[in-house]
């Protein structure tokens, strides 16, 4: 089993390849909850090497299908299986009633899929691993918050890019692409490098009388403290980080004087009241 992504993480591609038993079916749905919990714009699941000649993996794509749709906003879902398996003749009879498309190669799935994507606002810039990159990258930020309306994300977004950025100069050290795009009501960061070491949280170190403070972890935990999700995913060239941000829930309104709830008419307030 193989995942790679796009470098800005909006397409996914998962390969399942071998026999088709209980546990192939396990790591199966693992993986498939793994990548709808990255909450790409995409997922193409290529099945060119998968071993089912009764078909018995069908409710595992029907159901991933299912899911998809749900999420909000919905992830596109496509399946990738050549004509002469059997399993693509059970899949096309299943896939007219749950509007799954089937696409014999992968490319001719990418296609189609880009071509049926939204056309979603996306900024990219290319940063080599040097000291102004953070900057560079905060201010494509600002401009991205600004012209899409989402001011209320300007601060925690610029917060989390410049993270995502100073962890690859630090942890890779190779030229980066960094995009942030509309994703719903909020925005979608990635930064992509050329190594393909996937990231992980360091515990922060107990402070330590009289040695200076090791703050090596506090970026991830920043990270993982203002975005909604965040993950990373390996691509044909490196890996890429990415995290979502959504607007704060509206707090909400006090609940006006005269709406307030009443006293039975049969009972009395035997309580202070207010001056008039």
């Amino acid at each position: 089993m193989h995942l790679e992504s796009e470098v800005d993480a909006s397409i996914a591609l998962l390969t399942v390849t071998g026999r088709w038993d209980r546990a192939l079916w396990q790591r199966t749905t693992e993986r498939l909850q793994q990548c709808l919990a990255e909450h790409p714009e995409a997922l193409i699941v290529d099945l060119t090497g998968l071993d089912d000649p009764t078909g018995a993996s069908a409710p595992t794509w029907v159901a991933a299908r299912q899911t998809a749709d749900a999420l909000a906003p919905s992830v596109q879902l496509a399946l990738c299986i050549p004509p002469e398996l059997p399993l693509a003749d059970r899949m096309q009879r299943l896939g007219s009633r749950t509007h799954l498309p089937i696409y014999a190669r992968v490319r001719q799935a990418r296609v189609a899929i880009a071509s049926r994507l939204p056309l979603t606002e996306r900024l990219t810039l290319t940063l080599g691993p040097d000291p102004e990159s953070p900057s560079l990258a905060r201010n494509l930020i600002s401009d991205a918050c600004l012209a899409w309306g989402r001011v209320a994300l300007l601060h925690p977004s610029r917060s989390v890019m410049s993270e995502l950025v100073n962890n690859a100069i630090e942890h890779a050290g190779t030229e980066m692409t960094v995009a942030v795009s509309l994703r719903g009501a909020g925005i979608h960061l990635s930064v992509a490098d050329s190594v393909d070491d996937l990231p992980q949280p360091l515990k922060m170190t107990r402070v330590r009388r009289g040695l200076p403070l090791d703050e090596r972890g506090r970026g991830l935990q920043v990270v993982s403290a203002l975005a909604v999700a965040w993950g990373s995913l390996p691509t044909r060239t490196g890996k890429v980080v990415w995290a979502t941000l959504q607007p704060p829930l509206e707090t909400e309104r006090r609940q006006p004087r005269n709406d307030a709830p009443r006293l039975p008419p049969n009972r009395r307030n035997e309580g202070p009241t207010e001056p008039r």
